[in-house]
């Protein structure tokens, strides 16, 4: 498996983190610990293995001045 770096999904960018994980519950925990970063997650599955995607949660915006 090799993952694709960019993934877009419901409009949003986002980035492999970099690993494949060859188990399902594996992947869970590494998602579980980005979510825990304030990041969104995703992941997909390809030949018995697993790609997890992050994107960051933008917390505010910029001020404009």
């Amino acid at each position: 498996m090799t993952p694709v770096l960019v993934m877009f999904r419901d409009g949003k960018k986002f980035m492999w983190d970099g690993r494949v994980y060859t188990s399902r519950e594996e992947a869970l925990k590494v998602e579980e610990s980005y979510r825990h970063e304030n990041f969104e997650v995703c992941c997909t599955e390809a030949e018995g293995q697993f790609a997890v995607y992050t994107r960051r949660i933008a917390t505010q915006a910029a001020a404009v001045q």
